[in-house]
């Protein structure tokens, strides 16, 4: 329920249409508070600020308040919105939202696309949005009719009296709801109600796809356009020091050569032409202090961090100081390495910065972050910033960065035109914002039953929040290092888990599923370790320590019995479970592995998920194997290498991608908690990794305790 003083009616829309916005915690100056409309008109930035725009003509537009990376936004957004508003479905047309934080994620505070939090942070509020937007279309039908409310219902796209039959379609009371006050109170529908909501949905933006009619970043082409490459410094930190770019300017199409501080853009009227004479630039660098980094700097600074500056970010019971040094006292050191995203569309971003202020388009998860820093580089106020939202070839947390749009906006603003900057592969993973490295240390003590009694895990790496939003990082903390690890659900007497913060200096950023992508491999591959010690089944070993009736056990039980858990395995394979809550989810798997010309095989993978109420069946199950296509992709062969502070990787070939024929056969179930929606996009991931090594380690008879899984090394 939310009351008029939540809820925003903006009035007197075009042709005497209806526009219905929630405020949802924006600022006053975000949308005109008297209800005469939401127009700023300042460089196009703060357009009708609205969720729901019906027309008299019958024509519906919804906006879309989440980026469109493949995970279903535009799709999922109006389904809530329709659900209440009673829309016929299909019937509208859809828009993404300006950038504005009026479209703030409550469940975020801002306006961005990513944490898994599309559906559990809007779910209630468009909702309520619909709901409202019906009552007013139902009371301009009880004035016209000279009716109580209580006698109307709607069927889709229409308001029905009920007593006597009579209709009549929304489109017809646009106009008069126009005039309405929003009702004092909005009551959304019970979940047996629902027509839209629970129901498998197509996706709508796949025609648009498939008929090469979406439009993604790297299609923007303003007029007068330049396209630009740029040369980096290869060494992470290092700036230019000098270039020749005599034979560059020479080469055919280039119009213009601008040097950066960290590189050097050659600008020409197509982007390969571009990129083929950079090859001729002559660059020296100041490499910086991290010219001789490598790896083994790297895992040296990890065990010096942990063992001198470790923070408790778990304590329970004794902690630490209950663990045993006897026979019972199990420990193993656990390594992941740093991952790059590898977006399918690579980073781009096209700016044209004019007298007037700055247009973007941009394919982008934060939109308002992009409006700052492009105000921030072109001198300019953020509301002569327009940002044009396109659909995104893959996001993964990458495109929550700006890196590209600052690039963007600085070469268009000096080079006077419009200008897209476009990655190449190797561009792309060799400057990215990486999935932070870890290297962990655990030990566990075990009672006289094989179970736990003492389980400590200390931790090291890189923080992403300390650059992202230092004031997350509390008394050392990062919770992104530490989520997953710090609050897994094992009932064990004493736990002490631990976090050193050890930055080499590579740039990191948020990776799918973030913290629990490396620290539910590392938890849940050690607490099969203990299993196999004590000779338990690895999950009536988790039931032991799990909470009866929670919903981490119901996912677990859902994932064995989906699998046949104690049943048959084809010989020369076998089966590992895994389990982890994440973004609000739970999530456990089994996968079967054989090892096929000594590399290891997934051929089967059963999730069972408990999201909450899932809005969408159909995307939830897309959403799994999505997660399940990257997850094994790191796992098989995901790893950043550096030497002399340089990526070694630079493309597919020695960064692979999961071929199709390596993609398991995926089962998904549904469990079903009746519980609000949680995150959908992420939660699939986290399991999947020890799922599988704890399958291997059963086939080998060895635990695999470094990631990407290498059957030679030793554990």
């Amino acid at each position: 329920m939310t009351t008029r003083r939540q809820f925003l009616k903006v009035s007197a829309a075009v042709g005497g249409g209806l526009l219905v916005g929630f405020r949802l915690g924006a600022p006053e100056s975000a949308m005109a508070a008297d209800g005469e409309g939401g127009n700023s008109g300042s460089a196009g930035v703060f357009e009708p600020n609205a969720w729901i725009e019906m027309h008299p003509d019958g024509r519906t537009m919804l906006t879309v308040s989440g980026s469109e990376m493949g995970q279903g936004a535009m799709t999922v957004i109006p389904m809530m919105i329709a659900e209440e508003l009673d829309l016929p479905w299909g019937e509208f047309d859809t828009r993404f939202a300006p950038a504005d934080e009026a479209y703030a994620n409550p469940a975020l505070g801002s306006q961005v696309t990513g944490g898994s939090a599309t559906v559990r942070g809007f779910y209630t509020k468009l909702r309520e949005v619909g709901a409202a937007t019906r009552e007013m279309l139902m009371q301009a039908a009880a004035n016209r009719w000279d009716v109580p409310l209580a006698e109307l219902r709607t069927e889709p796209g229409v308001v029905v009296h009920t007593a006597t039959g009579r209709q009549v379609e929304y489109k017809d009371l646009v106009a008069d709801a126009a005039q309405l006050e929003p009702p004092e109170e909005v009551f959304t529908k019970d979940r047996e109600d629902f027509r839209i909501i629970g129901k498998p949905t197509k996706r709508l933006d796949t025609p648009q796809k498939v008929s090469g009619q979406a439009d993604f970043g790297i299609d923007a082409r303003p007029d007068g356009l330049l396209q630009a490459s740029i040369e980096r410094c290869p060494v992470f930190g290092g700036t230019l020091k000098s270039v020749d770019a005599a034979e560059a300017k020479k080469a055919s199409g280039v119009e213009q050569v601008i040097e950066l501080e960290h590189g050097v853009a050659v600008l020409a009227g197509d982007w390969w032409s571009a990129d083929q004479a950079r090859k001729k630039l002559s660059v020296e660098w100041d490499e910086g202090e991290l010219a001789d980094l490598d790896d083994e700097a790297i895992d040296k600074q990890f065990q010096e961090g942990v063992k001198a500056d470790a923070r408790p970010a778990r304590t329970e019971g004794r902690g630490a100081d209950a663990l045993g040094n006897d026979e019972n006292t199990h420990s193993a050191t656990y390594r992941v390495p740093y991952l790059a995203h590898t977006t399918m569309e690579p980073m781009n971003a096209t700016a044209s910065v004019t007298d007037e202020g700055v247009t973007l388009w941009v394919p982008t998860q934060a939109p308002g972050s992009v409006q700052k820093v492009a105000a921030e580089v072109a001198g300019v106020d953020p509301a002569q910033v327009a940002v044009h939202t396109t659909f995104l070839g893959g996001g993964f947390g990458r495109r929550f960065e700006t890196d590209f749009v600052r690039e963007a906006v600085e070469l268009s603003k000096r080079a006077g035109r419009p200008v897209k900057v476009i990655y190449s592969r190797p561009d792309d993973v060799r400057h990215d914002f990486y999935r932070p490295a870890a290297y962990n240390e655990l030990s566990a003590t075990l009672g006289d039953d094989g179970l736990p009694v003492t389980w400590v895990h200390r931790i090291a790496g890189p923080s992403i929040w300390s650059r992202v939003a230092p004031g997350m990082v509390k008394d050392g903390i990062d919770p992104a290092a530490v989520e997953g690890a710090a609050d897994h659900p094992y009932r064990i007497e004493n736990i002490a888990v631990s976090y050193a913060q050890v930055d080499p200096g590579i740039p990191v950023g948020f990776w799918r599923s973030v913290g629990h992508s490396h620290n539910a491999y590392i938890v849940e591959s050690f607490l099969d370790e203990l299993a196999r010690r004590a000779e338990i089944d690895p999950v009536d070993y988790r039931l032991k320590l799990l909470e009866e009736n929670s919903r981490h056990v119901a996912v677990l039980k859902r994932a064995a019995e989906m699998a046949d858990w104690g049943g048959e395995v084809p010989e020369g394979r076998a089966r590992g479970v895994a389990l982890a809550k994440s973004f609000g989810s739970y999530c456990a798997q089994v996968a079967e592995v054989s090892i096929e010309d000594g590399q290891p095989r997934v051929h089967k993978v059963w999730c069972a998920l408990d999201c909450g109420i899932a809005v969408n069946p159909a995307g939830v199950e897309r959403q799994v194997h999505s997660s399940i296509a990257y997850g094994l992709t790191a796992a098989l062969s995901g790893k950043i290498t550096i030497k002399n502070g340089r990526v070694q990787e630079q493309n597919f070939n020695d960064y692979p991608a999961l071929r199709m024929d390596q993609m398991p056969e995926v089962e998904v179930g549904i469990v079903d908690s009746g519980q609000p929606p949680g995150g959908v996009g992420e939660p699939g991931l986290p399991p999947l990794a020890p799922a599988v090594v704890n399958a291997l380690a059963s086939l080998t008879g060895k635990p695999i305790r470094r990631l990407p899984i290498d059957l030679g090394e030793e554990a």
